[in-house]
């Protein structure tokens, strides 16, 4: 069985996170729904590519929930949300879950027979 790709849960916890805080009014509410989703990214990381990439992934997400941050006062929160979790998706992806989904997890064209 083919791991499940962390990309998506990275993304989505920053959006999910953030929406949560915007429709509930409470950033701590907000903030739970990230840690949730970056703890279970944390914790695949770690038993599929090792503490040095789960590190390194980890600290990715939490740049680029500061970096979210700053880069909203430019372009405004929902766009700079999707800009930041679409930039960790591509982190995750390419450094944990490419791997691991072997070298045809690209190919666009139907298996041969």
């Amino acid at each position: 069985m083919r791991p499940l790709p962390t990309a998506p849960v990275a993304a989505g916890s920053l959006i999910a996170g953030y929406a949560v805080a915007v429709a509930s009014g409470s950033r701590p509410l907000g903030g739970v729904v990230l840690a949730l989703g970056g703890a279970w990214c944390v914790r695949a990381w770690m038993r599929r590519d090792g503490p040095r990439t789960a590190l390194a992934l980890a600290a990715a997400g939490f740049g680029a929930f500061i970096f979210s941050h700053l880069l909203a006062l430019a372009i405004g929160p929902w766009p700079s949300v999707i800009l930041v979790a679409a930039a960790l998706a591509w982190a995750a992806w390419t450094r944990s879950d490419a791997r691991s989904a072997g070298p045809r997890a690209l190919a666009f064209r139907p298996p041969a027979r």
